[in-house]
């Protein structure tokens, strides 16, 4: 497996989130955003892949942002925190990294994936 992947769970509910707007950007040398794609988590709180297909995984710093707004909203619940960003670096030689969220109205938890 190559790129960038993630998985969200829903602690609070026990459950995957699914329908979790996302985005994913990598910062340029001038300290730039650019955005490299957007998705939504699948039926079992997955991406599987967020770089577009062409898109090639290079040492820099990304950053991934979740929607966690408008997942709440749409369980008819509030939370603390309207999105959650995730800034993390790819370093040389990485060639997938995965960006697991445990997610809960009031808090949230992200570690290196495997």
């Amino acid at each position: 497996m190559k790129g960038i992947s993630t998985h969200v769970l829903d602690t609070a509910a026990g459950k995957p989130a699914a329908g979790v707007p996302l985005r994913i950007e990598r910062q340029t040398s001038a300290g730039e955003w650019i955005t490299l794609g957007s998705a939504h988590t699948d039926s079992d709180g997955r991406c599987s892949q967020l770089l577009a297909g062409d898109e090639k995984l290079k040492p820099a710093i990304y950053r991934l942002t979740f929607d966690t707004g408008t997942y709440f909203a749409a369980q008819g619940l509030h939370g603390l925190y309207p999105f959650v960003q995730v800034v993390f670096a790819v370093g040389e030689g990485d060639t997938h990294l995965h960006i697991p969220l445990l997610l809960s109205p009031h808090g949230y938890t992200t570690y290196r994936g495997s």
